[in-house]
């Protein structure tokens, strides 16, 4: 109880120096007393009381503020408090300014007073579970947590390891409660393939990040949309996936068929709905999001310094655009923490068996600031205390937790395709068509799919203005007259340093021998390019190719003519390249970047440095941690279906555990010691 009053009082008597503070500095804030900004602080205090009713009031205005009505609703206190209390004044800028600064040093006072005691943090959410949830006691049945990192590779996660930014892994890995393995991922490393693959036991159809349905009047499937998520989910849902028996699923693009979906993509369908699922996890604390605004604002600040200091060493600069400030402040500081808090909450009230949650913020930092940089290891720091946060929530809870920690692709070091040519990939497809050939492309890198959740409100009321500003950019880009996929000739697509053609007039993918004839320059141009490793493509006679430079790899028949074009792209190569031939919304022509495995650099059709989507490096070597109890050691897995059967497995077996001693999961062996 002593140290509770200790710490509220240093709290409000910061809060008290800090309108002092600022009143010296705003001329339209100041403090004829000491006491009068003493009893404004106290009339401030009291939104803390109020901030659950004023939220559940306002939460449509809420929503469109992204969590910024926490700093209005300070803003609001001080103004009535310079209404009510003698000798305070506040007006102009120092309403705002103030309600950013008082949450800044509440939250960098509160930080600086729990650094080695979480005590207030698990208070807070002990607080929410007890007053929102029934606490399960679900006797010894263990339950278990797999928690996503999204875009780490395991060559990148044991860098981090031994340059001490993860000591909570390190840790685990070190008393032996855990193991560490690589999996492989398919031929589409990135996200909405391996969760579909992980999350329900099924991704086939999905051979990259976008793709064209040809059947569907050229409809262009892409992830970052929220209907083709739902759309997706419904292809691939079996009722049976990850987490259909009692789980929940958390800041996931699918839902693995949990009941329980928290900030899961394809089951939001607008943003208040997004702020809804998770308005009594998080919000209702009332400084929750003014302390997420502050550490919002600071990771913006350090993407300017990564830009900076990309500059002065000379490295490559790509346009990021002020978006990519809110998208990574959104993934690496808003989702994580609001993720971590749910997550935590879910151990302590022990209702659900198996939860799985995905951090989306080193994926976005990497892909900008590349995957050793100083940028992403930092961002892996503050992973790991969040994964520390959620392990000491389990000293809380009233039954058992395992947790497993994996990624769902890596990311392979790039260099981009405009960069080393001046000219895109679509641009090298419009050189090798006729004149007036229609062509629509789709490079962009976009942002993580939550982006959607900030672009959609400005899409439904200023969408003639969005599509103004994008055609003229359009305009002043291309030469010819913009078209829409439905009506071009062509469509060109990129994933990574994964490339997809199709030709849109034929309704049949298109063979060899079809392109040559309609287009003869396309196929020895593409195959031919310095920048390209090889494409593939369907002949009449021989089945699917892989073409390169110097070389043919029969893949159906199983012979190579000179230069095998696939050497360099991994022992099972072949097998991801017929998986994906096989798929019905295939490419026409399907184009991988070139990968040099001395420089460990793969050629991007994107502008990214942080490459994922195709084969070549490290992209398709993401991670696996698991309990030393999964005997996982000698399994090889690949592909993200196979991956999704030996955690069922182990997970089946982890929640018998301690009930049925002795109990083994088919596939996934039980060691107990």
């Amino acid at each position: 109880m002593k140290r509770e009053i200790a710490y509220t009082s240093t709290v409000w008597v910061s809060g008290a120096a800090t309108l002092c503070l600022i009143a010296t500095m705003l001329p339209g804030l100041t403090f004829e007393t000491w006491e009068g900004g003493a009893v404004a602080v106290l009339l401030i205090t009291a939104n803390a009381v109020l901030w659950p009713i004023l939220s559940r009031l306002t939460f449509p205005f809420l929503a469109f503020m992204f969590g910024a009505g926490a700093l209005i609703f300070n803003g609001l206190a001080l103004w009535v408090a310079a209404g009510t209390v003698p000798g305070v004044a506040a007006d102009g800028p120092s309403l705002t300014i103030f309600s950013t600064g008082m949450a800044a040093v509440i939250t960098l006072v509160s930080g600086i007073l729990t650094i080695d005691d979480d005590a207030a943090y698990y208070r807070s959410v002990f607080a929410a579970v007890r007053h929102r949830r029934k606490v399960r006691d679900a006797g010894r049945r263990r339950g278990v947590i797999v928690l996503e990192v999204d875009g780490l590779s395991e060559r990148a996660l044991r860098r981090a390891l031994e340059r001490g930014y993860m000591p909570t892994l390190a840790g685990w890995l070190g008393r032996g409660t855990h193991k560490l393995k690589h999996w492989e991922t398919d031929l589409s490393s990135q996200s909405g393939a391996s969760q579909a693959g992980i999350l329900h036991g099924k991704n086939e159809d999905i051979p990259a990040f976008r793709w064209v349905e040809k059947e569907s009047n050229n409809r262009i499937m892409t992830f970052n949309a929220m209907s083709a998520a739902t759309t997706l989910e419904g292809r691939i849902s079996s009722g049976r996936g990850l987490l259909a028996v009692n789980g929940g699923s958390r800041t996931n693009i699918f839902s693995g068929d949990a009941k329980d979906s928290v900030l899961t993509y394809s089951r939001i369908r607008n943003l208040r709905e997004f702020y809804a699922e998770s308005w009594d996890s998080f919000y209702s604390v009332p400084y929750n999001l003014a302390q997420v605004v502050v550490l919002s604002i600071w990771e913006m600040i350090l993407e300017i310094r990564s830009r900076a200091r990309q500059w002065r060493k000379g490295a490559p600069m790509f346009s990021r655009g002020w978006t990519y400030l809110i998208a990574r402040a959104i993934a690496n500081a808003f989702l994580r923490e609001v993720t971590t808090y749910i997550v935590a909450g879910d151990i302590i009230a022990g209702q659900v068996d198996i939860v799985y949650a995905t951090y989306l913020g080193y994926d976005e930092v990497a892909h900008h600031s590349g995957v050793d940089d100083l940028d992403t290891y930092n961002a892996l720091r503050q992973l790991d205390r969040r994964f520390a946060r959620i392990d000491m929530a389990r000293a809380l809870a009233p039954r058992p937790y395992l947790i497993a920690i994996l990624s769902d692709h890596g990311q392979t070091k790039g260099v981009t395709f405009k960069q080393l040519y001046g000219f895109t990939l679509e641009g090298l497809v419009r050189r090798l068509l006729p004149e007036r050939t229609r062509l629509y492309y789709d490079l962009d890198a976009g942002l993580d799919p939550f982006s959607q959740l900030l672009t959609e409100p400005l899409q439904r009321t200023g969408g003639s203005i969005l599509r103004q500003v994008r055609r003229f950019n359009v305009r002043r880009t291309r030469e010819d007259r913009p078209v829409s996929a439905k009506d071009a000739n062509i469509i060109v697509l990129a994933s990574g340093n994964l490339g997809l053609v199709y030709f849109t007039q034929w309704a049949e993918r298109l063979t060899y021998e079809q392109i040559m004839k309609a287009y003869p320059d396309m196929i020895p141009g593409l195959s031919q390019h310095p920048g390209i490793g090889f494409i593939v493509v369907r002949t009449e006679g021989r089945g699917t190719v892989a073409i390169g430079s110097k070389g043919v790899h029969y893949l159906a028949e199983g012979g190579i003519e000179g230069e095998d074009p696939l050497r360099s792209y991994g022992k099972h190569a072949v097998q991801h390249l017929l998986r994906t031939d096989g798929f019905r919304h295939a490419p026409d022509i399907l184009v991988m970047g070139k990968y040099d495995p001395e420089k460990d650099e793969a050629v991007s059709f994107e502008e990214l440095i942080g490459v994922h989507g195709g084969l070549g490096g490290d992209q398709s070597r993401p991670f696996l941690l698991y309990p030393s109890e999964w005997d996982l050691e000698g399994e090889d897995i690949v592909g993200a279906e196979k991956l999704h059967a030996a955690l069922k497995r182990c997970i089946e077996g982890s929640e018998a555990g301690l009930t049925r001693q002795g109990t083994e999961a088919e596939g996934c062996r039980l060691t107990r010691p």
